[in-house]
């Protein structure tokens, strides 16, 4: 059996991913699965467990060359998690028998005819994950597995150790990673000053900031660190992606917001403290390691979610809140895992 994946988003959503690639591998034992990916996921690749190959669209002329290999290639299946324009080409290029995608009613009727079978599910009402699954479901496979897990390579966790010394890192360890590819989920700096302040008030922990390489993000983690009374050991712009995933998986505490750093953790089983707000939790959320979600007003991590959730401004989530849930996770019989 010869199987054509395309998930050609962003981080997070490849993730998010990988519980329907393990369980078709449960499945299928095997099969060949290929797996098409975004050129931005490349820095993920080494880590990405239960395919065979896997194919980077880069969105240029080099693209050429894929596509010209998957016409010449005949599939069996092949399961479009992205629906669009690109991933409905790949799709009929791959001339597979069974061309699988989820059914929508908007413009993609243009591209129906490319499709074979459509899995009618209301997206809006479940979890990436449980909509990722909903997607193999076509090929007649069981034992469905939400379990999200990433295989680091060696080298990785070696970087991370090796960037852990070099910075004089202890254990333990809380990480802030207060960025994010989309400025509206900054939370204010100051506030970040003070939830980081609070976490290194105790002398057993060290605290460890990180970030990206984007304009936006190292500006507001300059403004975060102009706020903090001391110097931090900073770690932004010093790791890729999977090294950030090595240290995250070393960590006591990850706090960040709804960000690729998240999934990392989710797919680490460390334990984190997450802060919404544009982006609905219900959807997004971790669903196995031990988590706290804060959005909104509300002074406690959110123990209900809802696909009707509202949206709402990062700045409604207060210091007190952050703090109180960074307590909770620290202390030493810490087990909450938000599940519902």
């Amino acid at each position: 059996m010869n199987i054509l994946l395309l998930q050609l988003k962003r981080i997070g959503d490849l993730i998010l991913t990988l519980p329907a690639i393990a369980t078709l591998r449960e499945n299928f034992k095997t099969a060949r699965i290929t797996l098409a990916i975004s050129s931005e996921c490349a820095d993920l690749l080494p880590a990405i467990p239960n395919v065979d190959r896997i194919l980077l669209v880069r969105r240029n002329l080099r693209d050429l060359a894929l596509f010209l290999g998957l016409a010449r290639e005949r599939f069996d299946y092949c399961i479009d998690f992205t629906r669009n324009d690109r991933s409905a080409l790949l799709v009929f290029l791959s001339g597979a028998q069974k061309r699988i995608v989820y059914r929508r009613r908007d413009r993609f009727q243009k591209r129906a005819r490319v499709y074979s079978d459509f899995v009618k599910v209301r997206k809006l009402a479940m979890h990436t994950i449980d909509y990722n699954l909903a997607l193999i479901g076509p090929l007649g496979v069981r034992n469905l597995s939400r379990a999200l897990r990433l295989e680091l390579p060696q080298e990785a966790r070696e970087k991370g150790n090796a960037l852990r010394r070099d910075s004089k890192i202890n254990e333990p360890y809380v990480i802030f990673h207060p960025g994010s590819a989309r400025a509206e989920k900054f939370w204010e700096p100051q506030r970040w000053a003070d939830v980081i302040e609070h976490a290194r008030s105790g002398s057993q922990i060290t605290v460890v900031l990180t970030g990206g390489a984007s304009r936006a993000e190292r500006k507001h983690l300059r403004e975060v660190k102009g706020r903090l009374r001391q110097p931090v050991i900073d770690l932004s712009g010093k790791t890729n992606l999977l090294t950030l995933a090595a240290l995250v998986e070393g960590a006591r505490l990850l706090v960040t917001v709804d960000s690729a750093p998240m999934h990392l953790a989710a797919a680490t089983q460390t334990p984190q403290v997450i802060l919404f707000g544009p982006t609905n939790p219900f959807h997004w959320r971790p669903l196995e390691s031990p988590t706290l979600i804060l959005q909104g007003e509300s002074p406690t991590p959110l123990t209900e979610f809802s696909p009707e959730q509202p949206c709402l401004p990062m700045r409604q989530i207060s210091t007190a809140a952050v703090i109180g849930a960074m307590d909770l996770l620290l202390s030493p019989h810490a087990t909450t895992t938000q599940t519902s």
